[in-house]
């Protein structure tokens, strides 16, 4: 049976590893692309995907910074399996998100695969907690995708510290934390949704193979670089002045950095679990692949 699947954050690491996957995967469903910005979300597509399999995805406008009913509606017509993502910057659940869930009720949503977070159960603080209740308590059925930290992070959130001071400045002290590449989230997501009865109420914690303090992953960095890579270990402070002050980051995704920071030196980052394995009949993406992959992302001159 022929199913319209949606992706909201579809131009983001995980959106388009998603959309990649349905794309070599799927056979007849109809993949519909939730986006800010129609036009460049197209010539993003067919840059990731060829012309050819950039033309099999619908394009549809959706603003989560602005839930007006009438526009989510129209953005998730006739849509029956629906991919949510929280953007970073949102953190109030009531006026952003729940709205998009009632939309998903109101047009006949069946399934809604939410990507959580990695023991949200003990972090009844994060956004990602709140909207795994509202899912629940809605009439859609649901499966959660809880991951662990993005391997990606070091080539988005931490690119240009990298990249131009040769330092990671988190304030996670010698806590280990565990990293998921985000092919292996997209590749998951796309299974979970292709075969999507199999896996109804069902949450996955999805990790990489194995932790690894900042400080080991500067060392990696710095042998894989050739050059010097500092963990710059900031306090909570420091981190707060040069994110909000200087950076310039929203308050509120600052303040949710720093909460989960502060979980990695509680030894809450620090875990593993089989499901990748047993999800994708094969082992998560290492480390070292990752950084291999990505060595060009960490030069200065890569950075605009």
């Amino acid at each position: 049976m022929t199913k319209s699947i949606c992706i909201t954050g579809a131009t983001g690491n995980v959106g388009l590893e998603t959309l990649r996957f349905l794309l070599q995967k799927n056979e007849e469903n109809r993949i519909i692309a939730a986006v800010q910005n129609i036009a460049a979300a197209a010539i993003l597509f067919e840059k990731e995907f060829g012309k050819e399999a950039a033309k099999k995805i619908e394009l549809r406008r959706f603003d989560m910074m602005n839930p007006v009913p009438v526009l989510i509606d129209e953005a998730l017509k006739g849509v029956k399996q629906l991919f949510l993502m929280r953007p970073p910057q949102i953190s109030d659940v009531p006026t952003y998100i729940q709205p998009i869930i009632e939309a998903a009720k109101r047009g006949g949503v069946g399934h809604i695969v939410f990507l959580s977070l990695n023991g949200v159960e003990e972090q009844k603080q994060t956004p990602h907690y709140a909207i795994e209740q509202l899912l629940r308590k809605s009439s859609i059925e649901w499966t959660f995708l809880r991951p662990s930290f993005f391997m990606q992070n070091l080539t988005t959130t931490h690119r240009e510290e990298i990249a131009r001071r040769n330092e990671i400045f988190v304030p996670a002290g010698d806590g280990k934390t565990n990293f998921i590449d985000v092919q292996d989230i997209g590749e998951v997501a796309a299974v979970v949704m292709l075969e999507s009865e199999k896996h109804y109420g069902k949450a996955y914690s999805l990790t990489g193979a194995k932790s690894y303090t900042y400080q080991e992953i500067a060392e990696h960095l710095s042998k894989h670089l050739g050059r010097k890579i500092t963990y710059a270990r900031p306090s909570k402070a420091r981190f707060f002045l040069r994110k909000y002050i200087v950076e310039r980051l929203p308050f509120s995704f600052v303040l949710v950095m720093i909460y989960l920071y502060h979980q990695t030196i509680n030894g809450r980052a620090d875990n593993y679990s089989p499901d990748i394995a047993s999800l994708l009949g094969h082992p998560p993406t290492s480390f070292e692949e990752f950084v291999k992959r990505n060595e060009n992302q960490w030069k200065e001159n890569e950075v605009t």
